[in-house]
């Protein structure tokens, strides 16, 4: 190995080692931090996050205006955090979902604030969000235009209206999981057969306990790029659902389906 190889090897190891203490001492340095270039301060805010030491008292000083991706799964935050990204114009993709449990912190609140902020979003992960209710998802169709991804899983208010909002605005959609949460057909009708009918390619409604076989049809009838769809333990689908299957699993681009039949 020659110098140059070493000696950048050790200014690397130099680097992630201050960027670590950092991270562990934020607190204190959060005044030196704000000068901090933004591609060092990506490599920080991954730091923090695996750590779990982003938070709401210092979320403002680590984010810039280049921000893409910020997955705060792991962090302590409230909707006080997402109120404070209105300068991420950039932001492509944000988890604040949880891992188990419920996320009471984040509320509908929180999201009107991101979505309004960054309209450039195309992945949004809310799961188990269960504060978040139909106007946080109404925001976020009509303000998000490119919007591809949404996980509002076990977000447990979510009604037909987020669906309603999601099938007349959000025409790039590709994958939706909106897994036990109190949709009906009706609103499975409307978001599938809405502007992004064309799009999208996933669909996960498990424990959805007021949806019938209704649902299962209006699915398979109008996303014709269709290869995952999940529909378990839902006590209301019946073996008409898997005799409308049927076509579905002859075709050679279903990648992965899950149901069950009461």
């Amino acid at each position: 190995m020659c110098f140059c190889e070493t000696l950048f090897k050790s200014v690397k190891l130099y680097c992630n080692g201050c960027l670590i203490f950092l991270s562990k001492n934020i607190s204190e340095c959060l005044h030196e931090v704000k000068i901090i270039p933004s591609e060092v301060k990506d490599k920080l805010i991954k730091i923090m996050i695996w750590n779990g030491t982003l938070n709401d008292q210092n979320i403002s000083q680590v984010i810039h205006s280049r921000l893409q991706m910020l997955n705060l799964q792991n962090c302590n935050i409230s909707d006080e955090a997402l109120r404070q990204l209105g300068n991420c114009k950039q932001l492509k993709m944000i988890n604040v979902g949880f891992r188990s449990g419920e996320r009471v912190s984040i509320t509908s609140a929180g999201i009107i604030s991101i979505a309004s902020s960054c309209p450039s979003l195309k992945e949004v992960y809310l799961e188990r969000c269960s504060n978040v209710l139909d106007e946080g998802i109404l925001a976020i169709a009509r303000n998000c235009k490119h919007l591809q991804i949404l996980n509002i899983g076990r977000c447990s208010n979510i009604t037909d209206s987020a669906l309603y909002a999601l099938g007349q605005n959000s025409c790039f959609l590709q994958s939706v999981k909106f897994s036990a949460t109190k949709v009906t057909d009706d609103g499975v009708t409307a978001l599938v057969s809405g502007v992004c009918s064309q799009s999208l390619k996933e669909v996960y409604m498990d424990r959805c306990v007021n949806l019938t076989d209704g649902s299962v049809e209006a699915v398979l009838n109008c996303c014709p790029k269709l290869h995952i769809f999940i529909f378990h333990e839902c006590p209301l689908i019946t073996e008409r659902s898997r005799e409308a299957l049927y076509p579905f699993l002859r075709s050679n681009q279903i990648k992965q389906l899950t149901w069950t039949v009461y």
